[in-house]
């Protein structure tokens, strides 16, 4: 049986972590349309994770504040200043990889599994990066649960949530944050390159099914965990790449979803 080996236990466990994480805050960037903010921050990720191999420290430590400065940086140029949200996005990107491919050149030695963090390998995830995983699972459920509304509000019209008394930037960027968190959660899985897939692809099924926002996050992570299970097992079965192989679940399904629904 393949979970009597530890890296698949730890990969299960992983997967499940995933699909809480990006079944949550997924909903929120499908529904404020932000794909592109989520990919803007993952990659800029990458920059964490090159410092963290430089200083010798876990890279999903150093991604943590790295992810998080970046969506802070995208949202306050974009809400401050005249610069436009795609510019921001596309500085933030640019700056993060080259930072990250610069600090793993200086890296002395040889810098293993660097390409687990640009496409993912859910086979190779530490027991220490799963504890990290719950860490920030939970303050992502947590900032879910007490601030749902709040996140609905802008989600869907921030203007008026301005007009009826919600701080729209703090929130704002608070969101950008969770994402952030989001996507430190997923690079080990999918990597910076396929973040982008994971944290969209299950809401959008699920928005053809579910319109209560406590369903759709409810289906979204499901979907996401059953997706990631079923990637991992055919991964492991075939030898293939799992980040790619899960988001070739997610890509088929959404495909058979969409072709029921024209059919109806």
């Amino acid at each position: 049986m393949i979970l009597e080996y530890e890296f698949m236990r730890n990969a299960v466990i992983s997967a499940v972590l995933v699909g809480i994480a990006c079944g949550m805050i997924g909903v929120y960037v499908v529904l404020k349309r932000i794909v592109f903010i989520g990919g803007g921050i993952a990659h800029s990720a990458f920059g964490g994770v090159g410092i963290g191999y430089f200083f010798g420290i876990n890279p999903v430590i150093t991604a943590i504040p790295f992810s998080i400065a970046s969506a802070l940086g995208i949202g306050v140029i974009s809400k401050k200043t005249k610069v436009n949200e795609d510019t921001a996005i596309g500085i933030m990107w640019a700056t993060g990889m080259a930072i990250g491919v610069i600090f793993a050149s200086l890296t002395h030695g040889y810098v293993p599994n660097l390409l687990s963090y640009l496409f993912g390998n859910i086979l190779t995830v530490p027991f220490s990066d799963i504890e990290i995983m719950c860490t920030l699972d939970l303050i992502i459920l947590v900032s879910v649960v007490l601030f749902n509304k709040e996140f609905l509000a802008i989600s869907f019209d921030e203007e008026y949530s301005k007009i009826v008394g919600i701080n729209t930037t703090f929130f704002y960027l608070f969101l950008l944050c969770l994402v952030a968190l989001s996507v430190v959660v997923l690079i080990r899985i999918v990597g910076v390159i396929l973040v982008i897939a994971l944290l969209t692809v299950p809401a959008t099924i699920n928005l053809n099914f579910f319109h209560d926002i406590k369903k759709l996050m409810v289906s979204s992570s499901l979907t996401a965990i059953c997706a990631n299970l079923f990637g991992l097992y055919i991964s492991y079965l075939f030898d293939l790449p799992s980040g790619a192989t899960i988001i070739m679940v997610l890509s088929s399904l959404f495909i058979a979803v969409s072709i029921l629904k024209h059919n109806r």
